[in-house]
């Protein structure tokens, strides 16, 4: 079966159409890669500039000197390592706690079909249909009187990662994974005398390491990135994650300190995008197929 292209093997095979077909593709290559580091690199050059040069108008592209102090200032004067441990562990949290039950749940859901099962995750996929901002409310108040025990999670890291269990979207991502796992490596298992638990631990969790590298990104980014829950959640300064820290600590600042904070922010996340990008492409073609 042959593969229909935009470019004829016939027009690749003579030299002008070669030249013309690397040549735009070469071009939208770089188009596509300077749309994508040029934000990068204005936000990492703009944190260098003097605080005259960065509010001048027109812009200028390239520094005229080079000044690494606000990345220094900013790293003492806004106290970003305290800032970035803390939302570290308010990131790891949510991250342990979403794998753990989601993984639990979809695997309940798939594998064990509980009675009722269609329907709870029917609505569990309702709650995807309202607005975030309408559970801030209800969300807070639960965190500052916690039904039953009676106790405030406010300036606790347990009030980030309760609330993070409860994600649908990551929930119904593992479901749909674990469906496609072949039933017969399943049965195999079941053969063999291993449990339920069992099954999952040693079976089910290795084959879903793609799936579960796209649910740990996307856990980690959504905390990393969240600022009104945080901000409601946090009073006290000492224990707010680098969202809002940035935002409260930024009255008498220099915008070059503040714009050289905003880049030390957001290294965490580049860098873990970098890393793990493969398992990322990897995760999202699993779930396409079925087998």
């Amino acid at each position: 079966m042959s593969t229909r292209t935009l470019v004829s093997p016939a027009t690749l095979a003579r030299p002008r159409g070669r030249a013309v077909y690397w040549t735009v593709f070469t071009a939208v290559a770089v188009l596509f890669v300077l749309a994508f580091l040029f934000p990068v690199y204005w936000m990492a050059s703009g944190a260098m500039k003097s605080p005259d040069e960065i509010a001048r108008t027109p812009p200028t592209l390239v520094p005229h000197h080079w000044h690494l102090a606000g990345y220094t200032d900013a790293w003492d004067l806004m106290q970003l390592p305290e800032h970035l441990w803390n939302t570290v562990v308010q990131a790891a949290g949510a991250w342990a706690f979403q794998l753990v039950f989601c993984t639990a749940a979809a695997y309940a859901l798939s594998k064990l079909r509980p009675a009722f099962g269609k329907l709870v995750l029917g609505g569990i996929l309702a709650t995807l249909m309202v607005p975030a901002q309408a559970l801030v409310v209800p969300k807070y108040l639960t965190a500052a009187d916690l039904p039953v025990l009676h106790t405030s999670l406010l300036n606790d890291p347990l009030a980030i990662w309760l609330p993070a269990v409860a994600n649908a979207f990551n929930l119904y991502l593992l479901k749909r994974f674990f469906d496609q796992l072949p039933r017969d490596v399943l049965e195999a298992a079941e053969i063999d005398g291993a449990g339920k638990l069992r099954i999952l631990w040693s079976v089910v969790l290795p084959m879903s390491r793609p799936v579960l590298g796209v649910v740990s990104i996307f856990a980690l980014v959504a905390v990393w990135q969240d600022f009104l829950w945080p901000l409601m959640v946090f009073s006290d300064t000492d224990k707010q994650p680098i969202s809002v820290a940035l935002v409260q600590l930024s009255q008498n600042i220099q915008l070059t300190v503040l714009v050289a904070a905003m880049v030390i922010a957001s290294i965490p996340m580049v860098a873990l995008f970098l890393v793990f990008q493969r398992h990322i492409i990897a995760g999202i073609s699993a779930g396409s197929t079925k087998g």
